[in-house]
C-alpha cells in the first residue's frame, strides 16, 4: 500500500488497483479558437493544467499502471446530443458547427482530439463520452471492473464539470477518488477552488485532493519529476 500527504487526510491505495483517469484534455475546450473560447472563455487558464497532467501521465506510464483518457463529444448526425445540452446560452457556435477545428465536439474532428502533450499512447484505453460524466452511456465502468481497479486518481477539465461529475460517479460507485490539483483547471480560478473544497469537504465526500509533488513522493521518493 502507497500513501499520499493529501486532504483532507492521507490516500492510500493499492498499486495493483488503481489507474489514472485523464478527464476530456481536448483541443476545443484548452486550445484557442476552439469551443471554449467561442463560449467567452480564456483558455489560457485551461493551458496550466496541461504540463502538470503530462508530468502524472509520465508517472503511471513508468510505473505501466492502467491509463484511461476520456473525450467528450458526439455522433455525426448529433443523435447522442440531446437539445437540452445543445440549445444552451447564446455561443458564437453550438456542439456540431463548424468551427476553427472542425465541427464542435464531434467524434474524429480535430478539435474533439487530446492535446498533444497528453496525447495517448498505444493500449491506453480512450473512451468518448456523449455526457459530463464518463460513466453514462460508456463502458468506463466494465473495463474498471474488468481491470479490478478499486481507487482512481483523476486528472483533467473542467474541475467543476466533468471532472467533478465524474468523480462523483465513481464515488457512488465504491471507487476511492483523488484529484491531482495542479493537473485539472476551470475557466473560472474561483469555481476550481469551491470545487476542490466540496470534494474534500466532510471528510472527503467525494474523494481526496493532493499536489503533484505529494503523489510522486509517494510513488518515487528519491525521484525529481521537474
Amino acid at each position: 500500500m502507497l500513501k499520499v500527504n493529501a486532504d483532507p487526510f492521507t490516500f492510500t491505495f493499492d498499486p495493483s488497483s488503481t489507474a489514472l483517469v485523464v478527464i476530456d484534455m481536448q483541443r476545443d475546450f484548452i486550445e484557442p479558437g476552439g469551443f471554449g473560447e467561442t463560449l467567452g472563455n480564456d483558455v489560457s487558464h485551461m493551458q496550466r493544467a496541461i504540463a502538470p497532467t503530462r508530468d502524472l501521465l509520465k508517472l503511471f506510464r513508468q510505473k505501466g499502471w492502467p491509463v484511461f483518457h476520456t473525450r467528450e463529444c458526439h455522433a455525426a448526425d448529433l443523435s447522442d446530443c440531446p437539445p437540452a445540452k445543445r440549445d444552451r446560452g447564446n455561443p458564437l457556435m453550438r456542439i456540431g458547427d463548424d468551427g476553427p477545428m472542425g465541427r464542435i465536439l464531434v467524434r474524429g474532428e480535430p478539435g474533439a482530439e487530446i492535446v498533444a502533450e497528453c496525447a495517448p499512447l498505444a493500449g491506453e484505453i480512450v473512451i468518448d463520452k456523449p455526457g459530463k460524466g464518463a460513466f453514462y452511456a460508456t463502458s468506463l465502468g466494465e473495463d474498471l471492473e474488468r481491470l479490478k481497479i478499486r481507487s482512481l486518481v483523476f486528472a483533467g477539465v473542467t474541475t467543476e464539470v466533468c471532472v467533478q461529475t465524474t468523480m462523483r460517479e465513481a464515488n457512488d460507485r465504491g471507487y476511492e477518488c483523488l484529484l491531482i490539483e495542479e493537473a485539472t483547471e476551470s475557466y473560472f480560478p474561483e469555481f476550481k477552488a469551491a470545487t476542490l473544497d466540496m470534494i474534500r469537504a466532510q471528510g472527503g465526500i467525494v474523494g481526496w485532493t493532493a499536489p503533484l509533488k505529494s503523489f510522486a513522493v509517494a510513488l518515487n521518493p528519491q525521484d525529481d519529476i521537474r
